[in-house]
């Protein structure tokens, strides 16, 4: 039986005054800047960043994102943002996160969500098979269809 193959990337970020609500706990809102920074961590990780997906020909729009909020961040709180790859055999790229505040015994699960994108090509129009770029992506790092 294949080991199953998880690629995950973190990125550290604290909470800026910019980032909070008049009630001084992070506004709904930011938990996308904080999504797709763990993104770009992930892509610069793995090579699967924007500027690569233009290169090849095509955009990667977010379609879906999702949030559940667990506890509140308030300004000057340090988090890290966890970001899980999920494998699909759909022309769709799929992400998990988890968001944590604190660390050692101190680490806390603020909020949980996911996002999902799909390919376009340059004229906008939708893909609906995997870029051979992607499949190729895929297969060097373990996590395509056998």
């Amino acid at each position: 039986m294949m080991k199953k193959v998880v690629l995950t990337a973190c990125k550290e970020i604290e909470v800026r005054f910019s980032e909070v609500d008049s009630m001084g706990i992070v506004w709904h809102g930011s938990y996308a800047k904080y999504f797709e920074d763990a993104r770009e961590a992930f892509g610069k990780k793995y090579n699967l960043g924007y500027l690569r997906m233009f290169g090849e020909g095509f955009y990667a729009p977010l379609v879906k994102l999702d949030f559940n909020y667990k506890k509140p961040l308030v300004y000057g709180n340090k988090m890290t943002v966890e970001v899980e790859y999920i494998p699909t055999e759909a022309a769709k790229i799929c992400f998990d996160y988890k968001v944590y505040s604190g660390e050692g015994d101190q680490r806390c699960l603020m909020a949980t969500g996911s996002s999902m994108q799909v390919f376009l090509d340059k004229d906008y129009q939708l893909v609906w098979s995997n870029p051979e770029f992607y499949e190729a992506w895929k297969k060097e790092w373990g996590v395509g269809s056998e």
